[in-house]
């Protein structure tokens, strides 16, 4: 039998350590060839990291959490054959490992002087013991008598119960046949937090101690980054939304395109991307990311717009990219595609990078008003929120509309708060009439 020492591969071009975010085996195990060990984040992205061989696990050298440098040594198998290293090596050997204590022998006793033996004493009388009054059935969790069953108590004791709000059920009493007296009423009300646990309410101390890790961890880094270093401006802005959804449902109702192709179905985000790249056109300096430390703002040509996705492990932001060349059904389709690899966390690294500007939406769930955080080095990111039917004032009657509010997010570094609302304004004339997103 031989060691064979798994390290941590190159996982992504540039990329120099990674964070392992889970185990799938533990020491002790037998693993297949190709059965996957353990997962790996960089930059979003997840790797799975698979066994070359067959073996038996003997030791892991990483904890959740733990950074890894890529080249580092992280499992360590038995396995049959020679393997890659010797069986005595140390190149495996775990620097959490805790060295044993160094074995001391015990060191006979002195003898004790000899002196002429003591006459036993016999053994103390053991009183015997006595049977412990079996606890009365009762129907209330905590109560020391079952319900229905009278407690035994002076009037001025059941006053003092009323005016304290105790149920005397409850209450254990120490007189003679249980007889409650003053001195139990008072003990009662000094064990305050068993009155609570016998009406099902009881008050917990526990605290739960969670590692932040993996894609929560990364999260929160952006998140601080993001708002320690951009001066946010946050731009609300309604938008009749009546005649976008008219159009929206006209559309979906062809499914199929000029030539045969089979469309997706539209939501509301192709159409707000292509009125972003209608937009940007004429505002190409919200299209950029900022440089801070070197003080440069690099402002593209082509427009990658990130969509902020809820998955099961936390947001991440897939891009679509070159919006600009895209048509709605070109969008929806991508969206589509991107969404379900970032939910099955199949998204690769490429795919969650390079957004020039972001857009957030949380659906039916999206709120009045929101403050989105600008996805750091961008300078901008646009934020959908929940669509209502509100009554509008159309000059001579109300009218139900459906209305949206857009919450817009700015680098006030960069965009001046001028700059934001002509584009805040610009999406919501195309919104609301739909017809100037197709016209070129």
């Amino acid at each position: 039998m031989g060691e064979y020492v798994i390290k941590l591969p190159d996982v992504g071009e540039g990329v120099a350590e990674a964070e392992l975010v889970e185990w799938h085996v533990k020491i002790g195990d037998l693993v297949r060839e190709d059965a996957v060990l353990a997962a790996v984040m960089t930059d979003k992205a997840t790797v799975e990291i698979p066994s070359p061989v067959d073996g038996e696990i003997l030791w892991l050298g990483a904890e959740i959490g733990d950074t890894v440098a890529i080249g580092s040594p992280i499992v360590r198998l038995k396995v049959a054959g020679e393997g890659n290293v010797k069986a005595d090596s140390t190149a495996g050997a775990s620097p959490k490992a805790e060295a044993k204590p160094p074995e001391v022998k015990a060191e006979p006793a002195p003898s004790a002087p000899k002196s002429s033996p003591k006459p036993a004493e016999p053994p103390a009388k053991v009183p015997p013991q006595v049977a412990a009054p079996k606890a009365r059935p009762s129907s209330v969790p905590g109560a020391p008598r079952a319900e229905g069953e009278k407690p035994l108590a002076s009037p001025a004791v059941r006053l003092r119960a009323r005016e304290a709000g105790i149920d005397l059920r409850q209450v254990a009493g120490s007189g003679p046949a249980g007889r409650i007296s003053h001195e139990d009423i008072e003990a009662f009300l000094a064990r305050g937090p068993q009155l609570a646990r016998a009406t099902g309410l009881a008050p917990k101390d526990g605290v739960e101690d969670i590692k932040v890790v993996g894609l929560r961890r990364k999260i929160a880094e952006k998140m601080s980054l993001a708002k320690s270093r951009i001066p946010h401006i946050t731009y609300v802005e309604e938008i009749d939304v009546t005649a976008l959804e008219d159009l929206r449902a006209t559309l979906n109702k062809e499914k199929r395109g000029a030539k045969g192709a089979e469309r997706p179905k539209l939501t509301l985000l192709p159409f707000l991307m292509r009125a972003m790249v209608k937009a940007i056109a004429d505002q190409p300096n919200l299209n950029a990311l900022f440089d801070d430390e070197a003080g440069v703002i690099h402002q593209h040509e082509g427009i990658h717009i990130g969509i902020a996705a809820q998955t099961p492990s936390g947001l991440v932001v897939p891009v679509v990219k070159h919006a600009e060349a895209r048509d709605v059904w070109d969008c929806a389709a991508e969206v589509n595609r991107l969404a379900d690899a970032a939910k099955s966390g199949t998204a690769s690294r490429e795919e969650l990078s390079g957004s020039t500007i972001t857009i957030t939406s949380l659906g039916a769930m999206g709120g009045v008003a929101t403050t989105p955080v600008i996805n750091y080095p961008e300078v901008a990111i646009v934020g959908v929120n929940k669509m209502m039917v509100r009554p509008v004032w159309d000059g001579t009657q109300f009218i139900p509309r459906k209305m949206m509010n857009l919450s817009s997010s700015f680098d006030h570094r960069v965009i001046d708060g001028w700059d934001a609302a002509v584009f805040v304004q610009r999406i919501k004339a195309l919104l609301e009439t739909p017809a100037l997103i197709f016209v070129d």
